[in-house]
């Protein structure tokens, strides 16, 4: 049996991937190449260039390998994009979400485990960890889309026999430890790749959006965790599902928060040296101050994170960016 990933020539699905052919799995890998690199992929996986949108083509892909489980990275990210384009995030992470969803129901594969985000909390109503039954309350069509997609499942995991994990990521950053791969986005929009950028000289300065929040440097805080952590919640999700777990839904954050200020800092003590920081207005879409709760990845996954650590995620995404442009990649 294979385990079909789409998004993963993408920045947390090619991790994924190459954390799979690390456990033995057997991998396909289905992406489109917006922002992904087919080299990015681990060249024991299976990589077909296809759209999820093509359903056809995702069905016959999922009948000729054998696909017994989907872990499901394809989509558009950006928050502020989705306030601007919020009908194209409904349609390439809902509608097409709806497509692959449907074609797994279709085709008999049991296990999805989904890419969603801490975005579908907005902000929460106190500092306090956010846990899996606060308010839904997003903010961004960003945040809207991926709600909707785990109401999907939801609804298809009661009327089929299909079972699932929504995984609602907080701010992932890092790269791989071996340095196989990381964040390689051209004009990515994630804080640690933006900063390590700019220190690098990629970026004459990066900009912090919004200094009047009502947090304790007026910056925005968030819970950042290591994309290894991230895809290692993953492999424990699928194992629950296939061992006859229950559909759930965990978050995935370290339950500490840092502000925007708190990695800037932390990138300066990385690369030993200052870089231009310059002070903008508030971005739309940008909630205040979003910190994980993960009791329930820890307690029924048995997740336990290994990378908790602000400067040593901060210097891994240094070193893969500093790598790109040794390699000339982009």
């Amino acid at each position: 049996m294979s385990v079909l990933v789409t998004g993963g020539a993408g920045y947390i699905g090619s991790h994924m991937v190459w954390a799979l052919v690390d456990a033995g799995e057997d991998v396909v890998v289905v992406d489109r190449l917006s922002t992904g690199f087919e080299w990015a992929v681990a060249p024991e996986a299976r990589f077909i260039r296809a759209d999820i949108a093509d359903t056809a083509a995702l069905g016959a892909v999922i009948r000729d390998h054998g696909v017994d489980a989907i872990i499901h990275f394809a989509g558009s990210v950006v928050v502020p994009e989705s306030v601007s384009d919020p009908l194209g995030y409904y349609h390439n992470n809902t509608v097409n979400s709806l497509g692959l969803i449907r074609t797994a129901v279709e085709t008999g594969v049991p296990h999805l485990v989904f890419s969603s985000t801490a975005a579908v909390y907005g902000t929460p109503a106190t500092d306090a960890p956010v846990s899996e039954t606060a308010a839904l309350a997003p903010e961004s069509p960003y945040g809207v889309s991926k709600l909707m997609t785990e109401l999907m499942l939801r609804d298809a995991a009661a009327a089929h026999d299909l079972r699932y994990a929504a995984l609602r990521y907080f701010n992932v950053a890092g790269a791989d430890p071996r340095g196989r791969t990381g964040q390689s986005t051209r004009g990515a929009t994630h804080l640690i790749k933006a900063a390590t950028e700019a220190a690098l000289g990629k970026r004459g300065h990066i900009d912090v959006f919004g200094t009047d929040y009502p947090t304790r440097d007026g910056t925005c805080v968030r819970d950042y965790i290591h994309v290894t952590d991230l895809v290692a919640a993953h492999l424990r999700a699928l194992a629950h599902l296939r061992g006859g777990g229950d559909s759930l839904v965990a978050n995935c954050g370290y339950g500490r928060g840092y502000s925007v200020l708190d990695v800037l800092d932390a990138v300066r003590r990385a690369h030993g040296a200052d870089f231009d920081i310059r002070m903008a207005g508030r971005r739309p879409g940008d909630a205040v101050s979003v910190v994980a709760d993960a009791t329930r990845a820890r307690e029924i996954l048995g997740w336990v994170p290994e990378h908790d650590d602000l400067d040593g995620i901060v210097e891994s995404a240094l070193a893969w960016e500093a790598g790109l442009t040794r390699r000339n990649r982009i």
